[in-house]
């Protein structure tokens, strides 16, 4: 088998290089990372920890970035999303609500926020305060979970980093 030489083909391969080079880094070809969606700093700055361990996962359109900022677990999703009743959020709120967990949720527009505090048989769980935007057939979330309700995150702090990572949606 003939071995083929860059040397013979200089114009193909400056053209590949180009190419990919497009396809790389044009905005019309990347990908949105959940991860890219709030800095480590930010998450830093307000949550009071250093962030670590974050990975991406995504499925379809959905993609969720899981890591750990001091002593918090965090969660940024983002997925397409053609229904905005908020039905199905609804029935999760109720579901929990009947195994005892304290749910409470405050509505500014497009922008949810919620607290979920486990009853005393379920801390194990930990204490959620979570915010939401749905905007442009898109829902952005970033949830915060902490060991005990006294270190839980405050709704204002929740509410500022979900903003700021739907602004880079």
């Amino acid at each position: 088998m003939a071995k083929i030489n860059s040397n013979h083909f200089p114009g193909l391969v400056k053209f590949a290089v180009a190419c990919l080079s497009i396809l790389s880094f044009s905005p019309a070809y990347t990908q949105k990372s959940a991860c890219d969606l709030l800095q480590p700093t930010e998450l830093e700055s307000a949550l009071g920890g250093k962030a670590g361990g974050f990975t991406e996962h995504a499925m379809g359109t959905s993609h969720v970035c899981n890591g750990t900022v001091g002593k918090f677990r965090v969660t940024i999703r983002f997925a397409d999303r053609s229904d905005k009743s908020g039905t199905k959020e609804q029935q999760g709120a109720d579901m929990l609500r009947k195994q005892g967990w304290q749910i409470s949720v405050k509505k500014d527009g497009d922008l949810t926020c919620s607290t979920a505090i486990p009853p005393a048989s379920m801390s194990q769980a930990g204490y959620n305060t979570t915010g939401s935007i749905f905007r442009n057939g898109k829902v952005v979330a970033v949830e915060v979970v902490a060991a005990t309700k006294e270190e839980m995150a405050s709704i204002d702090v929740v509410r500022t980093l979900v903003e700021k990572a739907q602004s880079r949606m």
